[in-house]
């Protein structure tokens, strides 16, 4: 699919911001320029910070709850209005399936209407800790925001925070991933023809390396940074943070282990697990990347899972006939295939993928690959692939499956297939991860909060406490005097 998009540029104080040089946006698909943009600089970094904070300090936006709700729901209808282009865009310029793609815009209106009827609800307490002397326990706005957004679900992955942040009523500066930044800015153009958002409330800077992010990170007038990205760059913000003490909410990277029990129905267990580790092409942090199977029916469930991964059917997005998308560039390709070299090194390939050719050899494609492996210690087994590539890994009883699905540093999400209530019950609470599905893998929404245990992150994103990492709680003591 080739079109022509408008170009994105930087969105500060409610204005359209030139950058530097214009870069091209391409399709991963097929090659093809989608459009250009223009990519930001420290200044202007610093620039979207001072209207962030000035919105904050001279607008009522921080108290005003309804006008917070109103400017969510709105944002929602505009995003609603432009579903259909939106799709159009992510699948051109991300890569992934259109019903990939449909379903991360349908996830993100409902996540901001969401959080809008949360906006009305933030509430205090009150308590009197003595006769006639009252503490009041008030939630405030925790400032400006930063919010840095990764290219593999760039509409929901910066709905997700830039939904609480805004109920909650603070202001925002957002760094877009470089990868897709036409996606970025129709979503900000969504923004913009929101009456209710005051100018400033949100800035979004665009750019193509570290400048704007670094310059995020150390920033004295940035009260909050929420990323969401790999636990490498993740590290580096919080030691780049530490010297201004900010407030982190970082949701990592993920290696999630999906434990397959002998009584599990195989049937219900293939089809997840082929769903959950293929889908956007294995690039999403909550993919189930290692199978742990119970002895008895590892030679089944294998011939099983291999059957599925080699009907999968790789192409583009925009083809119904689709079944997995591409990767979202030549780099990770060719970083995907090296890693299914080494997978034939230090395990045995069950099924190995590769670059296809014909018709699909422009686009950074890449079928699925299924390997067994027995040494946990493997780099196979303890990083984080973000591809299409599974491992097998078998156990004896369930000790040794607790024990494998914790062998990694990683603690974001697992599946657990069971019949037994009992056993799912003790393995859900002996898996230490942020979310565990049991007979499923993959729901996510926004009422049910996620993030990580250890390397996968700090703090929690959608539901309730998805508010939590943008307020302030405000003791007020007052001693009125007893009657």
């Amino acid at each position: 699919m080739t079109a022509t998009y408008p170009e994105a540029r930087n969105y500060i104080g409610g204005e359209w911001i030139a950058g530097a040089a214009s870069s091209d946006s391409v399709n991963p698909a097929d090659g093809s320029v989608l459009g250009s943009w223009q990519p930001g600089s420290k200044a202007l970094a610093e620039q979207a910070v001072a209207r962030a904070k000035q919105a904050f300090e001279t607008t009522g936006w921080s108290s005003s709850p309804r006008q917070r709700a109103a400017a969510l729901y709105e944002l929602a209808d505009r995003l609603e209005e432009v579903k259909d282009e939106l799709a159009d865009l992510i699948v051109a310029e991300n890569g992934k399936l259109k019903r990939e793609a449909v379903g991360e815009i349908m996830g993100s209106i409902s996540e901001t209407r969401y959080y809008a009827g949360l906006a009305r609800t933030v509430l205090g307490r009150t308590l009197e800790t003595a006769p006639g002397n009252f503490s009041m326990m008030n939630r405030e706005a925790a400032g400006v925001t930063a919010i840095i957004v990764p290219w593999n679900a760039p509409v929901t992955l910066l709905v997700r925070s830039l939904g609480p942040a805004l109920a909650a009523g603070c202001t925002v500066v957002i760094k877009p991933a470089p990868q897709t930044p036409l996606i970025h800015a129709l979503v900000m153009r969504c923004v913009d023809g929101c009456a209710s958002l005051p100018k400033g409330v949100v800035n979004s800077v665009n750019e193509n390396g570290i400048e704007v992010g670094e310059a995020l990170v150390a920033s004295e007038d940035i009260d909050v940074i929420s990323f969401t990205g790999s636990s490498a760059t993740g590290k580096r913000i919080m030691a780049g943070a530490a010297p201004t003490l900010k407030r982190l909410s970082l949701e990592l990277g993920g290696k999630a282990p999906a434990v397959v029990f002998e009584d599990a129905d195989l049937d219900q267990a293939v089809r997840e697990l082929t769903a959950a580790s293929l889908m956007m092409a294995g690039q999403i942090c909550v993919a189930a990347t290692r199978f742990l199977v119970a002895k008895p029916i590892e030679a089944a469930f294998t011939a099983r899972v291999k059957a599925a991964f080699e009907a999968v059917r790789t192409g583009p997005g925009a083809d119904p006939a689709s079944q997995m998308g591409s990767l979202i560039d030549h780099a990770n390709q060719k970083r995907v295939a090296q890693l299914v070299e080494q997978a034939g090194d230090e395990g045995q390939l069950i099924l190995k993928g590769g670059a296809p050719n014909g018709p699909l050899a422009k686009g950074a494609f890449i079928t699925p690959t299924l390997f067994s492996i027995d040494d946990v210690r493997s780099p196979l087994v303890q990083e984080e692939l973000f591809g299409p590539i599974v491992s097998v890994e078998t156990f004896e009883d369930e000790q040794e499956a607790v024990a494998k699905a914790n062998a990694t540093r990683y603690g974001l999400a697992a599946s657990v297939f069971t019949q037994n209530l009992n056993r799912a019950t003790r393995i859900s609470r002996a898996i230490r991860a942020g979310t565990v599905w049991l007979n499923c893998h993959g729901r996510l929404f926004a009422e049910g909060e996620t993030g990580g245990y250890r390397h996968s992150g700090l703090g929690r994103l959608h539901g309730v406490e998805g508010l939590n990492d943008f307020l302030e709680t405000k003791h007020v003591y007052l001693e009125a005097g007893a009657v």
